[in-house]
């Protein structure tokens, strides 16, 4: 059964100017549910292409990946990722997310951003903290409203180090990002033909398995094109997805040229679904800084059907 479309709202104070929807209030569904029908109101999202679902009804947490193994096929809502949003605990946030695989994800907490920001009116430019899954530390995010949705730049959680990883088919290099609950493997080539996807795709499954992480990246970096082919596996729901976009790999990029240079990185980084912008600031030997800058425009909302 197709979602139902819920009903959109707009601030009073914005006559005149279209502007992005707002999360409406609970409404009750047209259609008579059967039971054992799950009632799932969404945002759809898309940042740079990575389409993302915000759950913005409150579910219990055991429950998070069966609802978002449903709404991530093809023949249901259709997106690369889900996450949850909830009551912040920080008197210092504005908003909240956890991520269904319970990884951090750099896009998803810009798409969070942007829809706080349509919610509450606010064009910006703003500054919002935000508290996300993965991320131990609030994060700060600079929101604009741009006339297709809205201009956000994280700054993202530094890694805790760079290790040299051996891969063939790089002989420029190759490095593995570590983070707390992740890893990005960041490959450079020329290119990427599908015999190097493939093997990316077999590297990805290993580290899942072996790493205990809540999400792996293989990150193919083409230097001279500067381009970005972006792979991430979240082990929890058994996904592996060539992305339009990856904030998180985007800023493991960056944090991997600055460490290569021994200096400060600002990179444009082409990828498919759109151009990603990072600043690696670099000092006494280490990462000090990453900031990320992707577009994020609100594509849909209502509210899916889950059938047990």
């Amino acid at each position: 059964m197709m979602s139902q479309p819920a009903r959109l709202r707009r601030p009073a104070h914005t006559a005149g100017r279209r502007r992005a929807p707002a999360v409406p209030a609970r409404s009750t569904p047209r259609h008579s549910m059967s039971r054992g029908t799950t009632e799932v109101d969404f945002v759809k999202l898309s940042p740079t292409c990575n389409t993302t679902l915000l759950v913005t009804s409150r579910h219990p947490a055991r429950h998070y990946r069966a609802i978002a193994e449903k709404l991530l096929r093809a023949e249901h809502v259709h997106a690369e990722q889900v996450g949850f949003i909830l009551p912040v605990e920080s008197p210092e946030a504005q908003a909240r997310l956890h991520m269904a695989g319970d990884e951090f994800c750099a896009n998803a907490t810009m798409a969070l951003a942007a829809l706080h920001a349509a919610t509450h009116g606010l064009d910006g430019p703003v500054e919002l903290r935000l508290e996300a899954s993965g991320a131990a530390d609030l994060l700060d995010c600079r929101v604009e409203r741009r006339d297709s949705g809205y201009s956000c730049q994280l700054a993202s959680p530094l890694p805790i180090r760079i290790d040299p990883y051996p891969f063939p088919g790089a002989p420029s290099g190759a490095a593995m990002v570590r983070y707390a609950d992740a890893v990005h493997l960041v490959i450079e080539c020329s290119g990427h033909n599908s015999v190097l996807r493939e093997h990316a795709e077999q590297v990805a499954t290993q580290l899942g398995i072996s790493e205990g992480v809540s999400v792996v990246g293989v990150m193919l970096y083409d230097p001279v094109r500067g381009e970005l082919a972006p792979l991430v596996n979240v082990p929890a729901l058994g996904s592996l997805v060539w992305e339009g976009s990856c904030g998180s790999g985007t800023a493991s990029l960056g944090a991997y040229l600055a460490a290569k240079a021994q200096a400060p990185v600002r990179a444009a980084v082409r990828q498919p679904g759109g151009t990603m912008h990072v600043h690696a600031d670099y000092g006494s030997g280490k990462v000090t800084g990453l900031r990320v800058t992707g577009q994020v425009a609100i594509v849909a909302e209502g509210t899916a059907y889950i059938h047990d």
